[in-house]
């Protein structure tokens, strides 16, 4: 039977978006996104499954509401597409215990709500875009999928922070980030992830996942999405001294820390130009700070691929996923110099064609990049909990 699978990603000021087809076959039928929600200049863009833009609207979007209103009445009814019979809704944290997708409930809002504190930048807009669909399509089924999941099967000494034992019984503790991505690398290698694997998902935000047999044993991402390798705007792992000293010594608060540590650091923070790799890679001949940020990025990247090594007793297999680690040859070529000891030596020429596979013939490490596709992930997952069983045929209309 075919379904059409609508996937949703809500940010506090956008709204990502992504219809499939799912049947024998997977097809993409539009993306787009509504930016600049509660903004003046709001826009909404739309483009066929061949790229081809199909929709450039741009009107305010006084809230996620009217967001979801604009998303739904002008794909289908100006265009004509078909309406969904299911939505997915990527949600970044889901709590210690979820450790698959669950069908929306009032139940899991409320704990959703209760989540809140976990994840501030994240859940509200999150649980929006949950509501503006159910006021738009009451009985539309929806399904959450959790960023967090992937990573509640990790070895417990994994999860331990050495902090008290009663903040671990309240929670705190690591839980990783970007799972959705890495559980999509996983379904699309399979036996090619056999032994000791490290996939690093690097984008704007950035994370690596250590792995045997495609089963989590650690990643870089602990409590926050903070944490762990330096981003686009955010400054990874930090000694805490230093949070100490900010408050102290530059009267920072917390609302303060939040955005300085979220907003203004990482690769923004080093270069001073753009938090965007694509740009500095250009600049880097011409502006020192742009290439000092890319060579602490790729240092970064290498340190932890050197911990999460030791952690796997070795390394079979690195891949690379993500924005950056899909298009930034020069990027994974900084990463990987130096990491001879584990077995990774790159292929200049396949590397710099974004080949599949990009370490030399006959290495003991391949080195693969592999485009992620978080969307469609969720569209299968949306799927099956909604119409892969007898519970899931009543959401059918």
């Amino acid at each position: 039977m075919k379904h059409h699978i609508l996937c949703i990603n809500s940010g506090s000021s956008s709204m990502k978006f992504a219809l499939y087809l799912l049947a024998e076959t997977e097809e993409l039928v539009v993306e787009g996104e509504v930016e600049r929600i509660g903004l003046p200049g709001g826009w909404l863009w739309i483009r066929d499954g061949k790229g081809s833009r199909v929709v450039d609207k741009h009107t305010d979007f006084p809230d996620h509401m009217s967001a979801v209103k604009a998303m739904f009445t002008t794909a289908l009814d100006e265009h004509h597409l078909p309406a969904p019979d299911g939505v997915g809704q990527r949600v970044a944290f889901g709590g210690p215990d979820r450790y698959a997708p669950e069908i929306v409930t009032p139940g899991l809002l409320l704990d959703l709500r209760r989540f809140i504190p976990r994840a501030p930048l994240h859940i509200p807009p999150e649980i929006k875009g949950i509501e503006a669909v159910a006021a738009h399509y009451p009985g539309l089924g929806q399904v959450a999928c959790f960023d967090t999941a992937f990573h509640c099967s990790m070895p417990e000494i994994a999860k331990w922070v050495p902090l008290t034992r009663s903040l671990r019984h309240e929670g705190v503790h690591r839980y990783g980030f970007h799972g959705l991505s890495y559980e999509y690398i996983v379904s699309t290698l399979g036996n090619a992830l056999a032994g000791k694997s490290i996939i690093a998902h690097l984008g704007n935000g950035a994370s690596m996942a250590a792995l045997i047999n495609g089963a989590p044993q650690d990643t870089t991402m602990s409590f926050s999405a903070v944490g762990g390798l330096m981003m686009g705007t955010r400054c990874g792992d930090l000694d805490p001294g230093f949070l100490i000293y900010l408050m102290n010594e530059k009267g920072y608060d917390a609302h303060r820390l939040d955005l300085f540590l979220n907003e203004q650091t990482g690769l923004l923070g080093v270069s001073g130009i753009s938090p965007d790799m694509k740009t500095l890679l250009d600049k880097r001949d011409s502006e020192p700070h742009a290439a000092e940020a890319i060579e602490l990025f790729c240092y970064t990247a290498r340190k932890f691929i050197g911990t999460l090594s030791a952690v796997l007793n070795g390394l079979d297999v690195l891949v690379f996923t993500g924005g950056i680690g899909e298009r930034a040859a020069p990027v994974r070529w900084m990463i990987c110099h130096g990491l001879d000891y584990l077995g990774v030596q790159l292929d200049p020429d396949k590397n710099d064609a974004h080949a599949g596979i990009i370490s030399l013939d006959d290495t003991p490490c391949i080195v693969r990049v592999v485009r992620t596709n978080e969307d469609l992930l969720i569209a299968r997952h949306t799927r099956e909990l909604l119409f892969g069983g007898a519970k899931g045929k009543e959401h059918e209309h």
